[in-house]
């Protein structure tokens, strides 16, 4: 018999050290009152479990997936993973035991609180990393591009293919000032690393004289009387306007 227990389970952050939570869980037939990574933590009156990462435990889970649930669902918890949902370990962990329980029906039950609120989640996640594929804004620094981004959801695995293929033979940086990580590129190799408060270098002249000039071409290109804001801020929020070219104009004079 499952039982609710007042037990909080305490991991690494990582996507193996989940899977080693979803292990303990069955293991000890117990749902616990909460999953928290390590990074995120706090001091708290509950027993805290520390759930140390084994690959072997990890695999199990994992291969288990696709077996029980198809391999849309395997693909659908990564990404659940990468989202900025509150508790979404909860709700990962809830989702699966729905999983082994009804099998492949699971990704279609969006009646079930549950599988629809990861859903929505997942959906918010790409929907912004597509977002920050037109958005993202390049700054050249010693010869290598570099961009700052600050996305709610952890999206930097989900942009980099589009971005290294797009610039295959350059040099480039992404940091993610939300989630201290940066995605740095040299041709045909990458990398995705913690970067904790990096700051981004000052421009030169020749990097403020072609900002400007970006700033004019979308200035000019704009027809003035069908200027419509609202839709503007709909198709482009103002979430990321911080680091986009076109609205920075404090070096314009």
């Amino acid at each position: 018999m499952i039982k609710r227990s007042n037990i909080i389970y305490k991991y690494d952050g990582t996507f193996e050290g989940f899977m080693c939570c979803v292990f303990e869980s069955y293991y000890k037939k117990e749902i616990p009152m909460d999953i928290i990574s390590s990074a995120q933590f706090q001091t708290t009156f509950f027993p805290v479990r520390e759930i140390v990462t084994d690959f072997k435990e990890s695999t199990r889970v994992i291969n288990s997936i696709p077996r029980k649930m198809g391999k849309s669902a395997l693909e659908f918890l990564r990404c659940a993973f990468l989202t900025c949902m509150s508790q979404k370990e909860m709700y990962m962990l809830l989702f699966l035991r729905r999983g082994y329980h009804y099998g492949s029906s699971v990704m279609s039950m969006f009646g079930d609180e549950v599988v629809d609120k990861l859903f929505k989640a997942v959906k918010y996640l790409k929907s912004e990393s597509h977002l920050l594929k037109g958005f993202l804004r390049f700054s050249i620094f010693s010869d290598i591009l570099v961009s700052q981004i600050e996305p709610r959801n952890y999206v930097l695995p989900l942009i980099a293919g589009h971005f290294c293929q797009r610039y295959a033979e350059e040099h480039f940086l992404i940091y993610d000032k939300t989630h201290d990580m940066a995605l740095v590129y040299r041709p045909h190799e990458y990398k995705i690393i913690p970067m904790v408060n990096l700051q981004m270098a000052k421009a030169d002249d020749q990097e403020k004289y072609f900002r400007r000039l970006w700033r004019m071409f979308y200035n000019t290109v704009e027809i003035k009387n069908r200027r419509n804001l609202k839709c503007r801020s709909s198709n482009m929020p103002k979430h990321y306007w911080k680091y986009m070219t076109e609205f920075q104009g404090s070096d314009l004079h």
